[in-house]
């Protein structure tokens, strides 16, 4: 797993900046917590560190004891000083938090259903009832209307703080559901498995493992991942037959290169196992007769620095997707018998201008999703005949194959969405290139109309000459003027593209005033594979001055000013907040950085925390003294410096296990004790959750309410 974070929080901080920066002098703040100092000395490569708060780090051990000792009491008080100056400095706002979370929540459909989803004879489909927190997992038998509801979320997480459900896995016979439920918000499953004939839960279950079970082909043997305890790496597949206990299944696959992890899934044609090994260059793939779970396990392509390559099955062929000679990736195909690389042939060859994502295989057709000039696109490729794009018109816009189960039809199930257009689900005939919707999220409230809205799509031009595109969209009438705020979005790491997709809760931004705005900044892969491999390793800081040069040219084309401008990162999207602010302070009037990771190198000489060993391909092995020197001279809690920052707020969760609540904790601590302004800054830490945020379904508005109402207090808007 990567740092990213799957709450989509849509928010805005607005900030009172110091009088160094030339913006309006704070009101009356109150002076914020001061942590306690106890200096560590971190040495590397002869070079000291000084950290007076590494003392905040708990183990999981402390965080679960029932007596905590002095210096869990330390770090629990720390925090509820934090906890308790939020809720002074926002006390004033609770009616206008209320007014705001009231209005998120008012725009989403309680009784909400997904589209369905055909499948072996079945109709599957989730749904929520009216003022449900947590979704019902439901299927119809194809050909009758009487309802089956498998997995009842709403009373499965009664007495939870936190509950998650996923993974959710037929057997065959479509008899018995395996899913993985997580309690504590630390990415640990436990699998479980229930007869839907007889309602009942069976006596098996599997512990420690990342939530998903892939089932062989007869309706008995079940393939699972399972994790180290503490850097919660996957690293081993264990067989599993129903009815053992856990302590007598099989190890079939150790992964013990600590930089890789492990997965297990099934072929779209329900033929083949796959056993799948990964790191940042590099993956391997091992394949299984899903009819012969007892059988030997073959390697497809045996793994290689720099080669990275995923197996779809169709026939008596593997279709590999690859950068084998590729850097935006090609397709080939092999047979099944010949599968190492000297027997691929190229199916679709490797562009410089397209970048290949993914490919649906149909009957009849070859549907290929890539990125032509930084945007996504759908090639529909018949297998004989000519090949086309489906067109899109919006200026800025998401579109994804999804939920295309069978290999023998012409219809193709696709999403769309754009800064302007609610998320919507097609159905394509790539024949007659006739479409079906089938559903596009409803936004109630009576207020919200496409074309009240505009969306742009413009470029800046970054230092080093290199043009970054932007996707903004703002309410009709909104002018661009110095007094007009804006917020400025970006996540920037891992290869992860920022996607101009619809938010709801934006409007209560948009019909306000605000213009939002999204940079496509390198560390993504909006622009190819190279604008990844720019914005990484020792290429990183593009990720940094990209954002800081998008910034910049929005205030030069008159959009707002850096009194109105704000930034908004979370997660990995938190370091390029933590960056830019030591960057580039008088930019911004209002940052907000949301489960940061923000103590770079402590964090990646330490190969006991999760997700470190698997990164070094991602931020460079701190033990090389050059990637040491790189990460330390823009790490942000290294380069917090005596000067005056503008306002933030920080958020983290007490159980996050991407990011390790101490990294916010100390941030903000350290900044407390060096920063000469006057400026307010928060942080808000939930003591129940992890890196994703709160579990139940309008808990999460409750956070963005509070981000709002912080932006439009010090904006002035009361209402």
């Amino acid at each position: 797993m990567k740092r990213i974070s799957y709450v989509l929080l849509l928010s805005l901080l607005f900030s009172i900046s110091c009088k160094e920066v030339n913006h309006q002098p704070a009101k009356n703040i109150p002076k914020g917590p001061v942590a306690k100092i106890s200096p560590e000395t971190l040495t590397t490569h002869g070079d000291s560190r000084i950290d007076n708060y590494f003392w905040m780090r708990l183990s999981d051990d402390q965080k679960n004891a029932e007596n905590p000792d002095a210096q869990t009491t330390d770090v629990l008080e720390y925090i509820e000083a934090e906890t308790a100056y939020l809720d002074t400095t926002m006390k004033h706002t609770e009616n206008l938090q209320k007014k705001i979370y009231d209005e998120l929540v008012g725009r989403i459909k309680k009784d909400d259903q997904s589209v369905p989803v055909k499948d072996n004879g079945y109709s599957y489909y989730s749904r929520f009832e009216e003022g449900g927190d947590y979704r019902l997992y439901c299927r119809t038998k194809i050909g009758t209307d009487k309802e089956e509801i498998m997995l009842n979320g709403p009373e499965m997480a009664e007495g939870h703080d936190f509950f998650s459900l996923r993974g959710q896995s037929m057997s065959m016979d479509n008899n018995l559901l395996a899913f993985g439920i997580d309690t504590v918000s630390r990415r640990q499953y436990s699998i479980y498995f229930k007869n839907l004939e007889s309602g009942e839960l069976l006596g098996d279950k599997l512990e420690n493992t990342t939530g998903r079970a892939t089932w062989a082909n007869d309706n008995k043997t079940i393939f699972y991942s399972t994790q180290d305890p503490q850097t919660l790496r996957s690293d081993k597949i264990y067989k599993h037959i129903l009815g053992t206990d856990q302590s007598e299944d099989e190890l079939v696959f150790e992964e013990k290169d600590d930089t890789f992890g492990c997965y297990v899934y099934k072929s779209k044609s329900k033929d083949y196992l796959f056993i799948g090994s990964y790191q940042t260059l590099s993956t391997e793939l091992r394949y299984l007769d899903a009819n012969k779970p007892n059988g030997a396990w073959t390697v497809v392509q045996p793994r290689e620095r720099n080669l990275e390559y995923n197996v779809s099955h169709y026939g008596d062929h593997f279709y590999i997707r690859t950068n084998l000679d590729a850097e935006n990736f090609r397709l080939v195909k092999t047979p099944i018998t010949a599968s190492t690389k000297e027997n691929w042939k190229d199916v679709i060859p490797h562009s410089k201008e397209r970048f290949l994502e993914g490919v649906d295989i149909f009957e009849n057709f070859l549907v290929v999703s890539e990125r032509v000039n930084g945007l996504t696109a759908l090639r529909v490729r018949p297998w004989k005949g000519e090949e086309y794009y489906i067109e899109f018109n919006d200026p800025a816009y998401l579109a994804y194959t999804t939920s295309n189960l069978d290999f023998d039809t012409d219809v193709l199930r696709y999403g769309y969405t754009s800064l302007t257009t609610p998320n919507s689900t097609f159905e394509y005939n790539m024949n007659t290139k006739e479409q079906v919707l089938l559903k596009q999220q409803e936004v109630l409230g009576g207020n919200f109309l496409p074309e009240n809205y505009i969306s742009e799509r413009i470029y800046a031009t970054a230092d080093d000459g290199t043009k970054i595109p932007i996707s903004l969209v703002y309410r009709k009438g909104t002018e661009k003027s110095s007094e007009t705020p804006l917020l400025l979005y970006s996540y920037g790491s891992y290869g992860s593209s920022t996607e101009p997709y619809f938010s709801a809760g934006r409007l209560s931004l948009l019909d306000r005033g605000f213009v939002y705005a999204m940079a496509h900044i390198r560390g993504g892969q909006e622009m190819g594979r190279y604008w990844y491999e720019d914005g990484k390793l020792l290429k990183k800081k593009n990720t940094f001055t990209d954002f800081i040069n998008v910034g910049e040219y929005l205030v030069q084309e008159g959009y707002t000013s850096s009194d109105h401008l704000y930034a908004y990162g979370g997660s990995a999207g938190g370091l390029l907040m933590g960056a830019v602010l030591n960057m580039k302070p008088d930019l911004w009037n209002g940052v907000i950085a949301a489960v940061p990771f923000v103590d770079v190198v402590t964090t990646m000489l330490d190969e006991s925390i999760p997700l470190t060993t698997g990164e070094f391909d991602e931020w460079g092995n701190p033990k090389n003294e050059a990637y040491y020197n790189y990460m330390k001279s823009y790490s942000p809690y290294d380069n917090v410096e005596a000067k005056s920052y503008p306002n933030i707020m920080v958020t983290t969760g007490y159980w996050d296990s991407q990011v390790q609540y101490w990294e916010p904790l100390k941030w903000v601590a350290k900044l407390r004790a060096l920063k000469t302004d006057d400026n307010l800054m928060i942080l808000d830490c939930n003591m129940d959750n992890g890196h994703g945020g709160a579990s139940a379904r309008f808990e999460g508005y409750k956070r963005t309410a509070l981000q709002y109402a912080f932006m439009f207090d010090l904006e002035g808007i009361e209402n």
